[in-house]
């Protein structure tokens, strides 16, 4: 009797494990995140998918930031920054749509003829069931 509640007891524990790791997910992209600018702003917007009982999403982006003169120099003043936009999205049937727009600053500002320059541009994705965070950096400048 003994014998059977023992791996009735274990054939239950080993089942809860499997479901709870099952319904973690194994958080990813779908496709590859989209980048556009707007003007001074970047957009950038996907999807994430595999994402389990996750109930929201937290998408931050970063980028380098240049004032450029319209000769492609950055002027040796510090001009130079980083932007962070953050948004948090829900997460339906274990997956989130998201677009994040943000706009870069500098100091002192950039104003005409020159020109906001974003480069390094990254998007994290993180959660609270899901570690590492996920990460897409963009090539190219924007």
């Amino acid at each position: 009797m003994r014998r059977v509640l023992l791996v009735t007891v274990l054939a239950l524990a080993t089942t809860a494990l499997a479901v709870s790791a099952a319904w973690a997910g194994s958080a990813h992209f779908v496709g590859t995140p989209k980048i556009t600018r707007s003007g001074d702003a970047l957009t950038v917007s996907g999807k994430v998918a595999g994402l389990g009982n996750e109930t929201q999403i937290t998408v931050t982006v970063t980028a380098d930031v240049a004032c450029v003169n319209p000769g492609n120099n950055e002027p040796k003043a510090e001009n130079k920054g980083a932007t962070i936009a953050e948004g948090t999205f829900p997460v339906q049937n274990g997956k989130a749509n998201f677009s994040v727009t943000g706009t870069g600053t500098t100091d002192p500002d950039c104003s005409p003829p020159m020109t906001l320059v974003y480069s390094n541009v990254v998007v994290t994705v993180s959660g609270d069931s899901f570690d590492p965070d996920l990460v897409f950096a963009f090539s190219g400048t924007f």
